[in-house]
């Protein structure tokens, strides 16, 4: 008998060719079985409905966000129900950071931390050696540096808001707690100013660019040589990838403590949809079993979610030592509100931020702002 299983991941090498990959293997050694995936741009993997997505497919590749609302709707398989205790209790032993945690809501597994990451330090290691400078080491540095015309960030509205979050997470262990007010006027304020003073030194071109645009920048003859704040692409750090290699490194201090950055990455999910849910929870299990994720996955351009991949000495050998490198960052990292609901504040909040930092205007205001959305995205939604 021969089996389907139609999967949906990203666009870009970490997210496709890794994916493809195992699946390609996995088929070898399960006869009959055959995978095909589709890919969607970042954008659409941020933006798309899973509820739509399951429809249409076995095997997603997802966000954590969406872990509250696949609880609450059962639109995805609940892998607790159907993968052994051991083995969930090895994923969440090895995790990287909370990744193994964000996708579970209420004792509700949605997937599997296939990929882990968080906004990392990224930089040109040649231009640094050349010019015999120091790396920044906290924020005032950053701003420095900036003003040399060498510094890019993401400027787009998601990642300005995961910029705001790493900042007041950083700040204030109060962040999100308060249903009204999502975090104290005076920190609140205070980050957006400085985000904005940072950006002023930097080229308006940042305000249309997400992360990857951000290190192919990096990585060609733009004259920018240095990025405070990127979720990290083990792909640049690859021989062979791009014209200049990047190097990553741990987040720099601000008020005194390491930024804590935002939690990211993707988890292979399964839709309760799927007609042969037997073998996509099989094919889910060997993708994210530690030797697949520590090679198969890795070595074809995948970002891993499980521990033993990060720590593994080949993985570190061939990215110049991007997962040691950036491990404190990533266990460090802030894990994002995952209440159903919570998407309408992030798929609106970053446009406020956005105009703010890039134009100008009252901080106030833009706080006011973003607690009226956070109101209304709790509004009838279980927390």
């Amino acid at each position: 008998m021969s089996v389907l299983l139609k999967g949906i991941t990203w666009s870009h090498s970490r997210g496709y060719t890794s994916i493809t990959a195992v699946s390609q293997r996995f088929c070898e050694l399960n006869p009959g079985v055959s995978i095909e995936w589709e890919k969607r741009s970042l954008q659409e993997f941020a933006d798309a409905p899973i509820e739509n997505l399951a429809k249409a497919y076995d095997l997603l590749i997802i966000d954590h966000p969406w872990a509250g609302f696949a609880a609450a709707t059962g639109i995805l398989l609940p892998l607790n129900e159907y993968l052994p205790a051991a083995y969930l209790a090895d994923q969440e032993t090895n995790s990287v950071g909370k990744s193994h945690l964000s996708y579970n809501f209420n004792g509700f597994q949605s997937a599997l931390a296939i990929d882990a990451a968080t906004p990392v330090a990224v930089y040109r290691p040649d231009y640094f050696a050349d010019q015999g400078a120091a790396l920044p080491t906290d924020f005032e540095d950053v701003v420095e540096l900036a003003k040399t015309g060498c510094v890019a960030f993401a400027g787009i509205p998601l990642n300005l808001l995961m910029d705001f979050y790493m900042y007041c997470a950083t700040t204030t262990s109060s962040f999100f707690e308060d249903e009204d007010n999502i975090v104290d006027r005076a920190v609140g304020i205070e980050v957006l100013e400085n985000m904005r003073r940072l950006a002023c030194l930097c080229r308006p071109e940042i305000f249309g660019w997400d992360p990857i645009q951000v290190h192919e920048a990096l990585a060609a003859d733009s004259g920018l040589y240095y990025c405070p704040y990127a979720y990290g692409y083990t792909n640049y750090s690859r021989r062979g990838y791009c014209d200049h290699l990047l190097k990553a490194g741990d987040l720099v201090n601000y008020k005194g403590n390491m930024l804590k950055s935002v939690l990211g990455g993707t988890g292979l999910a399964v839709s309760s949809l799927c007609e042969n849910r037997d073998m996509a929870v099989k094919f889910a299990q060997y993708a994210a079993s530690p030797l697949i994720q520590t090679t198969l996955y890795t070595e074809n351009g995948g970002q891993p979610g499980h521990r033993k991949a990060w720590l593994d000495e080949e993985n570190n050998r061939m990215t110049l030592d991007f997962f040691k490198d950036t491990l404190k960052t990533l266990d460090n990292s802030y894990l994002r509100p995952r209440y159903n609901g919570y998407l309408y504040f992030q798929d609106h909040a970053g446009d406020y931020v956005r105009d703010y930092v890039m134009n100008g205007g009252n901080a106030g205001n833009v706080l006011d702002q973003l607690n009226a959305l956070c109101r209304k995205s709790r509004e009838g939604k279980s927390i």
